[in-house]
């Protein structure tokens, strides 16, 4: 009997039923809906005509994962825009480039420690460099600081970095994804992935008035379609010049985010990236087999520690260059230390360029402690520094005394 749409049915109520609970608790969801995937799977119990294994419909969940991908990027195109990117050039700069450095050589450190080929101490790299926009965002908002004044700076740091992610995407497709090998030839085809974003993004910049003109469709239906049409052609076209998927719509997103039609794409998007983005990390977890977990914990914790220290070290280095106190500096380290979608779709590269399994088991740990003691360390951060400034004043007492 075909159970395919009753198996989606079921892992759609799962994904809502961890959503309710995770809203409950006033917590970030991707962790929970990364938890119930892998609480599910081959390795669990058919039920009657429940079977929690999702034999059936485990390609059909896998692509709408994808599909969740695609559309988490657009997004954030669309949020991000290249008018705005030059517009917070200073938080940007000063802020991003430490986050990123600090991080970047947190994993290069890493893969040497662990004694990681080179392909996958990359992906590593890009696991720990990339923050999470969504959880970031959701904790601001939650704590009700986005009117503070270090949240331009936050804000210009997490548009640097997902830049510079973006771009390790692209140079990664080419050297795990198109099957180059020497030096050269991933040269070239890293070369040519970079030339057609810079390409595209200077052609859609150009030919903006003319997307307006085509987007001014007052048929809701045939305006979603249009903009659906955009997405998936340039998302799969920049697959065949060994771009990844979610770069072309991350570029799709960056061209529209400045049409004058962005606002109703955005409201018209936001359902399926809701949909989709949820069934992603459900899709992620699903592929992961709990018991291959215990083989990357010691690599994990090391990972979690060099993140909080690299994030307080740029924190409070983007924080002192921007004249800010060290306590606003300390939230702006913290607040960053959250890891989530950017992270998995690193370790889905390795997944498909066949690297390490243990890669997967990592990111999963990683991503799942990151995603819980980001928005703790986030909301604490003052009271962290209240208590660091008792210490470091008890000490000087000791000394003077």
């Amino acid at each position: 009997m075909d159970m395919l749409i009753f198996e989606v049915g079921i892992a759609v109520a799962l994904i809502t039923l961890t959503g309710l609970i995770s809203a409950r608790l006033r917590f970030s969801v991707i962790p929970f809906y990364i938890l119930i995937g892998m609480a599910v799977g081959p390795h669990a119990p058919q039920i009657g005509i429940v079977d929690l294994r999702f034999i059936e419909s485990s390609a059909f969940i896998e692509f709408m994962g994808r599909l969740g991908i695609l559309f988490l990027l657009f997004y954030l195109g669309l949020e991000f825009s290249v008018s705005r990117l030059m517009k917070s050039g200073k938080a940007i700069l000063t802020g991003g480039m430490f986050y990123v450095g600090l991080n970047f050589a947190s994993g290069l450190l890493l893969g040497w420690f662990m004694e990681l080929p080179l392909k996958e101490t990359l992906v590593v790299c890009g696991i720990m460099t990339s923050s999470s926009t969504a959880i970031v965002a959701k904790v601001l908002v939650d704590l009700k600081r986005t009117a503070n004044p270090e949240t331009e700076i936050i804000m210009g740091m997490i548009m640097f970095d997902d830049l510079f992610i973006a771009i390790h995407i692209s140079i990664l497709t080419g050297l795990v994804l198109s099957g180059a090998t020497s030096f050269l030839s991933v040269l070239l085809v890293s070369l040519s992935a970079m030339l057609f974003i810079v390409l595209f993004l200077i052609i859609g910049r150009k030919s903006i008035k003319y997307i307006d003109k085509a987007l001014n469709i007052k048929s809701s239906e045939l305006f979603l379609l249009t903009v659906m049409t955009l997405l998936f052609l340039v998302a799969g076209f920049s697959e065949t010049l060994h771009v990844a998927e979610a770069i072309g719509a991350l570029m799709m997103g960056l061209v529209l985010g400045e049409s004058r039609h962005a606002n109703r794409i955005e409201h018209q998007v936001m359902p399926f990236k809701d949909f989709f983005g949820a069934i992603f990390f459900f899709s992620f977890g699903l592929t992961i087999e709990p018991s291959s977990l215990g083989g990357a914990v010691g690599m994990t914790i090391i990972a979690v520690i060099l993140t909080i220290v690299s994030n307080y070290g740029a924190g409070m280095i983007a924080g002192r260059m921007s004249g800010m106190t060290p306590k606003a500096s300390l939230k702006v380290g913290f607040t960053l230390v959250s890891r989530g979608e950017f992270s998995i779709i690193m370790a889905n590269i390795g997944k498909a360029g066949g690297l390490m399994v243990s890669i997967q088991s990592f990111a999963v740990l990683y991503v799942l402690i990151l995603a819980v003691l980001g928005p703790i360390l986030t909301k604490e951060a003052p009271w962290i520094y209240g208590q660091y400034e008792r210490l470091r004043n008890r000490l000087r007492r000791k000394e003077t005394g």
